[in-house]
Parts: C-alpha cells; structure tokens; sequence
C-alpha cells in the first residue's frame, strides 16, 4: 500500500529547492573546494582585557585591517574600537578565474568599572593585534569621616 503525502505549492517549491541545492553542492564540491560564504565569525572582533593596580590593558584581534581603517573612541568610562576591512582575492588557473572579496564595518565597546585617564591612554597596532594602555585615573582623597559622638 502506498503513503500520499498531499504537498502544497509552498512546500513542493522548498522541497524542489533542497534537492537541487543538494545536487549542485555534491556536483561543484571539487571545482571550487575552498569556496564558502562570508559568516559573522570573519567580522568578530574578539577582546581580551586585564586588570593591573593602575591600569586597564584591552587586546583586539584584528587580522588584516589596517592602522588607517581604525578609530578608537575614548570617554570616561568606556572605550569603543571601530574597524573596516576590507578584503579582495583573485585566482588566475588555465580552467577558470575565481575573484574573491569581502567587506564590513564592525565595532567594539569595552567598559570600565573605575574611569580611565584619556590623556594618556596610547594604542599600538602590531601583527593584527591592537593593543589599547589605559592608565586609571586617580582616585580623588574620599571627604569622610567618622565622627564621634561627645
């Protein structure tokens, strides 16, 4: 005995959709076997930040963005590191010719608990890795005390 499945138009044109998609990506997997589509995890600017007594130290990964397509923010409490790359490749073989490229803005707030000295703070960028000195700013003397009672 046979099952009939009663599919509507929606659902025939997904399924239509899968199983080509699905033979085209066995079929093309060996021409292009390194081809694949840009995700959010290439535009991820992944921070590391570290507590000293008189300072904060940010590193951002920023692989292949350059010094010029860097702008760093910096306010009281919070700095915010705003980056663009911008990326192009291009194969030339006997069979074919694959350009590739990719673009995008991303940025990055990082927060302090104690507020920073903004006239001090330096930047240096070295091997895709940005690194961000943010010296705390002084504690003012607290204006308290205990008073005892005559």
């Amino acid at each position: 005995m046979r099952f009939l499945i009663r599919k509507t138009p929606d659902r025939f044109l997904k399924s239509v959709n899968d199983e080509i998609s699905s033979i085209l990506s066995r079929n093309m997997e060996g021409l292009f076997p390194d081809y694949s589509f840009p995700d959010e995890e290439k535009l991820a600017m992944p921070v590391e930040l570290k507590e000293k007594d008189n300072e904060y130290t940010v590193k951002a990964e920023l692989p292949g963005v350059k010094k010029e397509d860097l702008d760093i923010d910096i306010d009281k409490n919070y700095i915010t590191i705003n980056a663009k790359k911008e990326e192009e490749k291009e194969e030339n073989e006997k069979a074919y010719k694959k350009t590739e490229f990719s673009y995008g803005e991303f940025s990055r707030t990082v927060y302090f608990p104690q507020e920073i000295d903004v006239e001090n703070t330096k930047a240096k960028l070295e091997h895709g890795v940005l690194k961000i000195d943010a010296p705390k700013l002084a504690k003012e003397k607290d204006n308290k005390k205990k008073l005892t009672i005559d």
